[in-house]
Protein backbone atom coordinates (compact mmCIF):
# COMPACT_ATOMS: atom_id res chain seq x y z
CA UNK A 1 0.00 0.00 0.00
CA UNK A 2 2.77 2.52 0.62
CA UNK A 3 4.70 1.84 -2.32
CA UNK A 4 1.43 2.44 -4.07
CA UNK A 5 1.02 5.77 -2.61
CA UNK A 6 4.48 6.73 -3.00
CA UNK A 7 4.23 5.85 -6.98
CA UNK A 8 0.89 7.70 -6.77
CA UNK A 9 2.27 11.07 -5.68
CA UNK A 10 5.56 10.77 -7.98
CA UNK A 11 2.96 10.37 -10.92
CA UNK A 12 0.46 13.09 -9.81
CA UNK A 13 3.52 15.47 -9.33
CA UNK A 14 6.00 14.79 -11.98
CA UNK A 15 3.48 16.44 -15.09
CA UNK A 16 2.71 19.51 -12.38
CA UNK A 17 6.46 20.15 -12.23
CA UNK A 18 6.68 19.85 -16.42
CA UNK A 19 3.96 22.29 -16.76
CA UNK A 20 5.32 24.55 -14.48
CA UNK A 21 8.74 24.70 -15.66
CA UNK A 22 7.28 25.46 -19.27
CA UNK A 23 5.49 27.82 -18.12
CA UNK A 24 8.60 29.32 -17.12
CA UNK A 25 9.75 29.12 -20.12
CA UNK A 26 7.78 31.24 -21.65
CA UNK A 27 6.97 33.39 -19.45
CA UNK A 28 11.01 33.96 -19.58
CA UNK A 29 10.96 33.64 -23.60
CA UNK A 30 7.62 36.67 -23.43
CA UNK A 31 10.25 38.55 -21.24
CA UNK A 32 12.47 38.05 -23.82
CA UNK A 33 10.63 40.06 -26.63
CA UNK A 34 9.06 42.93 -24.53
CA UNK A 35 10.01 46.43 -24.84
CA UNK A 36 12.04 46.94 -21.23
CA UNK A 37 12.04 51.05 -20.39
CA UNK A 38 15.14 51.96 -17.86
CA UNK A 39 14.47 55.70 -16.90
CA UNK A 40 17.53 55.70 -15.20
CA UNK A 41 19.53 54.93 -18.49
CA UNK A 42 18.53 58.55 -19.82
CA UNK A 43 20.15 60.50 -17.00
CA UNK A 44 23.48 60.93 -19.33
CA UNK A 45 21.48 61.67 -22.39
CA UNK A 46 18.91 64.44 -21.07
CA UNK A 47 21.91 65.69 -19.25
CA UNK A 48 23.82 66.18 -21.32
CA UNK A 49 20.87 67.97 -23.57
CA UNK A 50 19.63 69.78 -20.80
CA UNK A 51 23.46 70.87 -20.70
CA UNK A 52 22.98 72.11 -24.26
CA UNK A 53 19.84 74.61 -23.74
CA UNK A 54 21.57 75.98 -20.94
CA UNK A 55 24.74 76.85 -22.36
CA UNK A 56 23.27 78.39 -25.54
CA UNK A 57 23.77 82.47 -25.94
CA UNK A 58 25.63 83.96 -23.49
CA UNK A 59 28.31 81.16 -21.89
CA UNK A 60 28.38 79.96 -25.51
CA UNK A 61 29.50 82.89 -26.81
CA UNK A 62 31.75 83.66 -24.21
CA UNK A 63 33.61 80.18 -24.64
CA UNK A 64 33.49 80.52 -28.85
CA UNK A 65 35.62 83.61 -28.18
CA UNK A 66 38.01 82.26 -25.53
CA UNK A 67 38.33 79.13 -27.88
CA UNK A 68 39.01 81.14 -30.99
CA UNK A 69 41.06 83.34 -29.67
CA UNK A 70 43.60 80.49 -28.42
CA UNK A 71 43.70 78.63 -31.57
CA UNK A 72 42.62 81.42 -34.68
CA UNK A 73 42.44 79.58 -37.67
CA UNK A 74 42.70 76.14 -36.81
CA UNK A 75 41.71 73.58 -39.14
CA UNK A 76 41.83 69.74 -39.29
CA UNK A 77 40.15 66.88 -40.94
CA UNK A 78 39.66 64.59 -37.85
CA UNK A 79 36.69 65.30 -37.12
CA UNK A 80 35.34 64.37 -40.92
CA UNK A 81 37.30 60.82 -40.77
CA UNK A 82 36.59 60.39 -37.00
CA UNK A 83 32.94 60.50 -36.69
CA UNK A 84 32.71 57.29 -38.42
CA UNK A 85 35.32 55.41 -36.38
CA UNK A 86 33.36 54.11 -33.77
CA UNK A 87 30.63 52.97 -36.00
CA UNK A 88 33.29 50.93 -38.11
CA UNK A 89 34.61 49.62 -35.15
CA UNK A 90 31.50 48.07 -34.23
CA UNK A 91 30.67 46.73 -37.57
CA UNK A 92 34.00 45.61 -38.04
CA UNK A 93 34.42 43.61 -34.79
CA UNK A 94 31.09 41.97 -35.00
CA UNK A 95 32.53 41.10 -39.22
CA UNK A 96 35.39 39.76 -37.61
CA UNK A 97 33.24 37.41 -35.31
CA UNK A 98 34.26 38.51 -32.15
CA UNK A 99 31.37 38.10 -29.90
CA UNK A 100 29.42 41.16 -28.73
CA UNK A 101 25.88 41.63 -27.24
CA UNK A 102 24.31 40.82 -30.71
CA UNK A 103 24.98 38.84 -33.64
CA UNK A 104 26.28 40.76 -36.30
CA UNK A 105 23.09 40.81 -38.68
CA UNK A 106 21.48 42.44 -35.12
CA UNK A 107 24.38 44.63 -34.84
CA UNK A 108 23.81 46.15 -38.52
CA UNK A 109 20.33 46.29 -37.67
CA UNK A 110 20.58 48.42 -34.47
CA UNK A 111 23.43 50.36 -36.32
CA UNK A 112 20.88 51.45 -38.78
CA UNK A 113 18.30 52.36 -36.15
CA UNK A 114 20.20 54.70 -33.96
CA UNK A 115 22.10 56.19 -36.66
CA UNK A 116 18.22 56.42 -38.35
CA UNK A 117 16.66 58.33 -34.87
CA UNK A 118 19.79 60.24 -34.29
CA UNK A 119 19.91 61.74 -37.96
CA UNK A 120 16.01 62.43 -37.43
CA UNK A 121 16.26 64.37 -34.71
CA UNK A 122 19.67 66.24 -35.96
CA UNK A 123 18.64 67.54 -39.17
CA UNK A 124 15.00 67.97 -38.13
CA UNK A 125 16.12 70.77 -35.37
CA UNK A 126 18.72 71.63 -37.98
CA UNK A 127 16.83 73.30 -40.12
CA UNK A 128 13.53 73.61 -37.96
CA UNK A 129 15.54 75.44 -35.74
CA UNK A 130 18.20 77.66 -38.08
CA UNK A 131 20.49 78.71 -35.63
CA UNK A 132 23.36 80.69 -37.17
CA UNK A 133 26.75 78.93 -36.85
CA UNK A 134 29.39 80.94 -34.88
CA UNK A 135 31.31 81.26 -37.85
CA UNK A 136 29.11 83.27 -39.79
CA UNK A 137 28.64 80.35 -42.63
CA UNK A 138 25.16 79.11 -42.84
CA UNK A 139 22.37 78.27 -40.16
CA UNK A 140 22.79 74.80 -39.47
CA UNK A 141 24.38 74.95 -36.48
CA UNK A 142 22.40 73.35 -33.81
CA UNK A 143 22.53 70.25 -33.17
CA UNK A 144 25.96 69.23 -35.08
CA UNK A 145 25.34 66.39 -37.47
CA UNK A 146 29.12 65.18 -36.95
CA UNK A 147 28.51 64.93 -32.80
CA UNK A 148 25.31 63.33 -33.12
CA UNK A 149 26.82 60.89 -35.20
CA UNK A 150 29.80 60.27 -33.46
CA UNK A 151 28.09 59.63 -29.91
CA UNK A 152 25.67 57.34 -31.46
CA UNK A 153 28.43 55.28 -32.94
CA UNK A 154 30.33 55.90 -29.15
CA UNK A 155 27.02 54.54 -27.61
CA UNK A 156 26.68 51.45 -30.00
CA UNK A 157 30.40 50.42 -29.20
CA UNK A 158 29.62 50.97 -25.64
CA UNK A 159 26.51 48.89 -25.97
CA UNK A 160 27.79 45.98 -28.10
CA UNK A 161 31.39 45.43 -26.72
CA UNK A 162 31.72 47.48 -23.21
CA UNK A 163 30.57 44.61 -21.07
CA UNK A 164 33.87 42.53 -23.00
CA UNK A 165 36.04 45.23 -22.15
CA UNK A 166 35.66 48.97 -20.28
CA UNK A 167 38.52 49.92 -22.97
CA UNK A 168 36.00 49.40 -26.26
CA UNK A 169 33.93 52.18 -24.33
CA UNK A 170 36.45 54.29 -23.22
CA UNK A 171 38.18 54.53 -27.36
CA UNK A 172 34.23 55.15 -28.34
CA UNK A 173 33.58 58.24 -26.45
CA UNK A 174 37.16 59.66 -26.90
CA UNK A 175 36.80 59.75 -30.68
CA UNK A 176 33.49 61.06 -29.99
CA UNK A 177 34.09 64.05 -27.31
CA UNK A 178 37.48 64.33 -29.96
CA UNK A 179 34.88 64.98 -32.67
CA UNK A 180 33.17 67.25 -30.31
CA UNK A 181 35.80 69.88 -29.51
CA UNK A 182 37.24 69.60 -32.51
CA UNK A 183 33.94 71.26 -33.91
CA UNK A 184 34.30 74.06 -31.37
CA UNK A 185 37.64 74.41 -32.03
CA UNK A 186 36.99 74.79 -35.99
CA UNK A 187 34.53 77.98 -35.44
CA UNK A 188 31.92 75.42 -37.09
CA UNK A 189 29.68 74.90 -33.98
CA UNK A 190 28.93 76.05 -30.25
CA UNK A 191 29.86 74.63 -26.97
CA UNK A 192 25.49 73.55 -26.75
CA UNK A 193 24.88 72.41 -29.99
CA UNK A 194 27.89 69.80 -29.46
CA UNK A 195 26.63 69.35 -25.51
CA UNK A 196 22.87 68.39 -27.15
CA UNK A 197 24.12 66.48 -29.94
CA UNK A 198 26.09 64.06 -27.93
CA UNK A 199 22.80 63.78 -25.55
CA UNK A 200 20.59 62.93 -28.87
CA UNK A 201 23.52 60.42 -29.74
CA UNK A 202 23.44 58.19 -26.77
CA UNK A 203 19.99 58.84 -26.05
CA UNK A 204 18.80 57.71 -29.58
CA UNK A 205 21.13 54.81 -29.43
CA UNK A 206 19.54 53.65 -25.68
CA UNK A 207 15.97 54.04 -26.83
CA UNK A 208 16.50 51.89 -29.90
CA UNK A 209 18.13 48.83 -27.47
CA UNK A 210 15.49 49.03 -25.27
CA UNK A 211 12.94 48.90 -28.08
CA UNK A 212 14.45 46.12 -30.06
CA UNK A 213 13.25 42.78 -28.29
CA UNK A 214 9.61 44.25 -29.10
CA UNK A 215 10.85 45.43 -32.88
CA UNK A 216 12.31 41.98 -33.55
CA UNK A 217 9.15 40.09 -32.29
CA UNK A 218 6.40 42.76 -33.89
CA UNK A 219 8.53 43.76 -36.95
CA UNK A 220 11.92 41.85 -37.97
CA UNK A 221 10.42 38.58 -37.81
CA UNK A 222 8.03 39.29 -40.59
CA UNK A 223 8.99 37.87 -44.26
CA UNK A 224 7.49 40.68 -45.76
CA UNK A 225 9.87 43.37 -44.55
CA UNK A 226 12.84 44.94 -46.25
CA UNK A 227 15.76 47.66 -45.86
CA UNK A 228 16.38 49.82 -48.71
CA UNK A 229 18.93 52.10 -49.50
CA UNK A 230 17.93 55.28 -50.28
CA UNK A 231 19.56 58.71 -51.98
CA UNK A 232 17.75 61.75 -52.01
CA UNK A 233 20.49 63.82 -54.26
CA UNK A 234 21.93 65.64 -50.83
CA UNK A 235 22.26 62.92 -48.15
CA UNK A 236 21.98 59.26 -48.16
CA UNK A 237 19.43 56.63 -45.90
CA UNK A 238 18.38 53.34 -45.32
CA UNK A 239 14.28 53.04 -45.79
CA UNK A 240 12.60 50.32 -43.96
CA UNK A 241 9.56 48.63 -45.83
CA UNK A 242 6.77 46.05 -43.93
CA UNK A 243 3.45 44.49 -44.76
CA UNK A 244 1.83 43.77 -41.32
Amino acid sequence: MMKQLIFLVILTTFPLSVTQAQSDTTRASAAATRAVFQPSAYIVPVGLMTAGLITQGAISRHVQSEVVGRYPGFSSHVDDVGQFVPTLAVLGLGALGIKGKHAFGDQVVLTILSHGVAQAITQGLKYTVAYPRPDGVGNESFPSGHTSFAFTGAALLAQEYGERSGWYSVAGYGMATTVGALRVMKNRHWLADVLFSAGVGIGSTELVYQLYPWLRRVVFHKKNMALVPIYTGSSTGVCMMAVF
